[in-house]
């Protein structure tokens, strides 16, 4: 340990590098050569998300909800003309109205909240 000390002790000062000016050519309109970085401007546009439709809720016991049989019917907190939830990640993100598009369920958005409006 001593030894490393004395060594330290008795270096000598290091050479600090020097600074100097450095003169940068201008370029000529360069904007349509090679291809972009990135596709799209913003790379998080790319990244998928599971979006869950919300068409309502039900409060029940277990109880209930063991004793239930098929074709039974849960009435659900929602009227037919209420909106239904968006959802993502647990957040409610947009609202909507749901509709048929050929055989299969859609959601047709009703409301942004003003954050998500580009």
């Amino acid at each position: 340990m001593s030894q490393m000390i004395e060594s330290f002790m008795n270096d000598e000062t290091p050479v600090r590098p020097r600074a100097r000016s450095v003169a940068l050519e201008e370029l000529a309109d360069a904007s349509m050569e090679g291809a972009a970085l990135l596709a799209d401007v913003n790379p998080l546009l790319s990244v998928k998300v599971q979006l869950q439709v919300r068409v309502g809720s039900v409060s029940m016991t277990l109880g209930q909800l063991m004793a239930a049989r098929e074709n039974a019917v849960l009435t659900l907190d929602r009227t037919v003309d209420q909106p239904v939830d968006l959802v993502l990640e647990g957040r409610t993100v947009a609202r909507g109205q749901l509709v048929a598009v050929d055989d299969c369920f859609a959601v047709r958005i009703t409301e942004l909240p003003l954050a998500l409006k580009l």
